[in-house]
């Protein structure tokens, strides 16, 4: 019996991706990723020009690419830990009472230990995150990786006694970004 080859082109693992086998950590905002239950990797849109043609405008491949916004749902803690990470760095990107607010949020160094004191009024505003897609086995499979995140939207909590069933409560916060990129994970092999 003749070995059978690979015809090119095809796909040689033929195991699906299953949505729930993720972890996502925000650098900034290490608190949120332990009860995150959804993520999404954004789509993506090429802008589209049109040539002029006497009998029909012909589509060409635009020169700006949008990023769809990046989301994650999580679970909230019971002391708000979670929720109030993002809520700071909300406030401080927003400044809602003083101008000193935000000053005093970008001179927090909180999880940035790494970083100066100048780095961190320079950068402090942003973070980098990274979403790891996990195989059927839970091994580490791509990662993609967000540069300069930063919130600006995060779900109301809605506290309700009439509720039959106790729902605990989730939390929705989108991010925007510059740019994603998303890496092969090697076996064995460490960022």
């Amino acid at each position: 019996m003749a070995d059978r080859k690979p015809i090119i082109g095809q796909i040689t693992n033929r195991n699906f991706l299953a949505p729930t086998g993720f972890e996502f950590t925000v650098n900034r905002a290490p608190k949120i990723s332990y009860f995150g239950n959804a993520v999404n990797i954004p789509g993506m849109t090429l802008g589209v020009t049109a040539q002029p043609n006497y009998l029909r405008d012909i589509p060409l491949p635009g020169e700006k690419l949008e990023f769809e916004d990046l989301t994650l749902r999580f679970l909230v803690d019971e002391g708000l830990e979670n929720y109030m990470e993002l809520q700071k760095w909300l406030r401080g990107l927003g400044f809602p009472e003083s101008l000193s607010e935000t000053y005093d949020f970008q001179r927090t160094k909180g999880e940035l230990h790494s970083r100066t004191d100048r780095e961190i009024d320079q950068l402090n505003l942003f973070s980098d995150g990274t979403l790891t897609v996990l195989d059927n086995l839970l091994n580490p499979k791509f990662k993609v990786k967000f540069q300069n995140l930063f919130p600006y939207t995060l779900t109301t909590l809605e506290f309700d006694a009439t509720q039959q069933d106790l729902e605990y409560f989730t939390a929705q916060v989108s991010f925007k970004y510059t740019i994603y990129d998303i890496e092969k994970v090697v076996p064995g092999h460490c960022d």
